[in-house]
Parts: C-alpha cells; sequence; structure tokens
C-alpha cells in the first residue's frame, strides 16, 4: 500500500541559506521543490553561493546526518535517496551544510515557506541574496576576515600576497 507522501504532488519550497561565523552576512533566499533530493539540494547550494564543489560536504538536523556515505565516517544517510520534503516541512525547519571540513564553512539552510508547485515553473530560482561568498581555501572564516582586512589594508603585511592569490580585486 502506498503511503500518502510517496503520491503527494510536489510542493515549493522557499529556502533561505546564510553562511555561519561571518559578518557581515553572506546569504541567499531561493525556491526548489520539495521531492528534490539532498544531492540536488548540495548542487544549488554550490551554484547560489559562488563554491567550486571541491571539497567534501554533509547535511546534520539533530541527530540526523546526510551526504556521501562512501566518502564520509559513520556513514551517514546517502543524500541520492533522502527527499527534502522528509525533513524540510514546515516553515522554520532547518537543516546545517557543512562544506569543506578543512576549512569549515557552516551555512543554517532554513525553510522560510511551502507553496503550492507550479507545473510550468523551472527549478531553482535565486529570489535574493547578499554579499559575494568566500574564495574556495581561504581558511575557513577566519582566513575569510584576515583576506578582507589585508585586502583594505595597504600597510597590512599581507596585503600584495593576498592580493595576487585573488588574482587581483575581490569585491565581497
Amino acid at each position: 500500500m502506498m503511503t500518502s507522501r510517496a503520491v503527494s504532488s510536489p510542493r515549493t519550497l522557499v529556502l533561505s541559506v546564510t553562511l555561519r561565523h561571518v559578518r557581515p552576512p553572506v546569504w541567499r533566499r531561493f525556491t526548489i521543490r520539495d521531492d528534490a533530493r539532498f544531492d540536488e539540494l548540495h548542487d544549488v547550494l554550490q551554484a547560489v553561493m559562488g563554491w567550486q564543489d571541491s571539497h567534501l560536504h554533509q547535511f546534520e538536523t539533530g541527530e540526523r546526518r546526510i551526504g556521501l556515505p562512501d566518502f564520509l565516517p559513520g556513514p551517514p544517510e546517502d543524500e541520492h535517496r533522502v527527499r527534502l520534503r522528509e525533513v524540510l516541512r514546515r516553515p522554520g525547519d532547518r537543516v546545517r551544510y557543512e562544506y569543506d571540513f578543512g576549512d569549515g564553512w557552516e551555512h543554517d539552510v532554513e525553510l522560510v515557506e511551502v507553496r503550492p508547485h507550479e507545473p510550468r515553473s523551472r527549478y531553482p530560482v535565486i529570489l535574493d541574496g547578499r554579499r559575494a561568498c568566500p574564495p574556495e581555501d581561504c581558511g575557513g572564516p577566519g582566513g575569510y576576515a584576515n583576506l578582507l582586512a589585508a585586502l583594505r589594508s595597504p600597510e597590512h603585511p599581507d596585503q600584495q600576497m593576498l592580493t595576487e592569490w585573488i588574482g587581483g580585486r575581490f569585491d565581497a
């Protein structure tokens, strides 16, 4: 017998993602279907935040870990098998998305609104956002703060080296 969840029509989720431990905040608001899997959410987060998908990642909510079982200890639940509607059900529901375990980029992903699905709509759609994503491999939130300080100050001892590393100008 099929459950009502298995045959329910898709809905549209409005999600907000905010990069933790970075001030001023780097954030995006976007739509995605609730029948998308967590591997698809990972791809969307990479695109909307501006990451390059060159590091491992995982999702956490409460005691639940979702990610790539072949690459993470534990192992977590397989992100290819868990749908967003199983975890993000009501506005205010959250997951933590961690990207690049070495740099430790943590993101809060929150369900803001549930809308009816519009069959002719394409997803995802970026609705809003602020600030550029930090560059890959800059050392996490602390390294990013140092990078911004160095780029703002010609007197900073690492200014020339970091300006060259970033490829010239970086507009946060």
